[in-house]
């Protein structure tokens, strides 16, 4: 395997998991996880490629352990903003997936509208210009 493969693997393995994170906290921070949510988050996972020593159920627990802490402290825009460099790595992708998981269940709470409005202007402006 050549070393920019490897290196291209890597950061799209660190996008999936910046990805599995945010997704995470976007269908909790509303305080209900629907059908609907639970199926799309299913399916994104499924379709991942995933090339990680850590297989994808663990590092989905610990991400939804991780959400769960930023949303009891109050800390969720901090933690979208802590996952701003992989998130870029592909930022029209993780825009897409992070509308698409806010509004899967038929409306964006306004705990969603604001987290959403962080990510486009703030922490993935410089990805969605370039």
């Amino acid at each position: 395997m050549s070393q920019i493969h490897r290196l291209e693997e890597q950061q799209h393995q660190q996008h999936n998991e910046a990805l599995i994170k945010l997704t995470v906290l976007l269908y909790q921070i509303d305080g209900k996880i629907t059908l609907s949510e639970q199926d799309y988050f299913d399916d994104l996972v499924d379709e991942m490629s995933w090339h990680s020593g850590i297989s994808k159920e663990a590092f989905i627990n610990d991400a939804i352990h991780q959400a769960r802490e930023a949303i009891d402290g109050f800390a969720a825009p901090d933690f979208i903003r802590s996952l701003s460099d992989e998130l870029n790595i592909d930022a029209a992708r993780s825009l897409e997936v992070a509308m698409a998981i806010t509004k899967v269940d038929g409306e964006r709470s306004e705990e969603e509208v604001e987290l959403l409005a962080l990510l486009a202007n703030r922490v993935l402006a410089r990805g969605l210009v370039a």
